[in-house]
């Protein structure tokens, strides 16, 4: 049954949303998790999984972003987030902070390191 009815069970309508994540706005662990937090599986997917739990599972088994795990499900990073919270605390999932950007060395030391170098 398909047409502008209302009927229809829509990706990304909210009532599939609220369903996902059983209503709640938080994950059942309380997790700092931003757009680029690494998630990485530490498992495979288990029977009687929830369909998008499992997927985020199979996503990561190798690194991916929030925001990555979020487009791949065309989930909202709202949602995603809460997904993630309850799988952090069945101990399915780890999450890490990005690789940080290297600091660069003092500009000083640089030009001394250059001056050294040029007197040998």
């Amino acid at each position: 049954m398909s047409g502008a009815g209302g009927g229809d069970w829509e990706d990304s309508s909210p009532e599939r949303l609220y369903v996902i994540t059983g209503g709640r706005s938080g994950g059942s662990v309380p997790a700092r998790l931003d757009l680029v937090t690494l998630i990485v599986a530490r498992s495979g997917a288990k029977p009687g999984m929830q369909p998008e739990h499992a997927a985020i599972v199979q996503l990561c088994q190798s690194p991916l972003s929030v925001a990555e795990i979020s487009a791949y499900l065309r989930l909202p990073v709202s949602v995603v987030t809460v997904l993630l919270g309850d799988l952090l605390a069945d101990n399915r999932i780890v999450a890490r902070a990005p690789v940080p950007p290297a600091r660069l060395p003092d500009r000083a030391l640089i030009e001394a390191v250059i001056d050294g170098l040029q007197k040998l």
